[in-house]
């Protein structure tokens, strides 16, 4: 979405696990390697409303990774990257529910 501020995304293509598609995300959208993030946590699927589409919904697999020392390069999904705690999500303009989702593996 345009303009505002997400988590890294991606659209499970065909009968991909969701894990496997947000490990390639991390490495399409940023270039870390499988080989540079831990999964910390995995929380329940969730619904949210698509305010893009009318009449749909995105079923979204959360995830938290950590990292160490990353050397980011962005691809052009992206123009720039910020490392932010969760308190300071209020002060950008933000996707629906990043909130809800973040707060789901915390």
């Amino acid at each position: 979405m345009k303009d505002l501020w997400a988590g890294i995304s991606g659209i499970i293509e065909g009968n991909e696990e969701p894990l496997y598609r947000a490990k390639k995300e991390i490495h399409e959208e940023t270039n870390i390697t499988e080989d540079q993030i831990t999964l910390i946590r995995a929380a329940a699927q969730m619904r949210t409303e698509s305010p893009q589409y009318e009449n749909h919904e995105w079923l979204i697999f959360p995830f938290l990774f950590s990292v160490e020392n990353p050397k980011i390069k962005l691809n052009w999904e992206n123009s720039e990257y910020q490392w932010i705690t969760p308190s300071d999500l209020k002060k950008f303009e933000i996707v629906p529910s990043l909130e809800k989702v973040l707060a789901s593996l915390l």
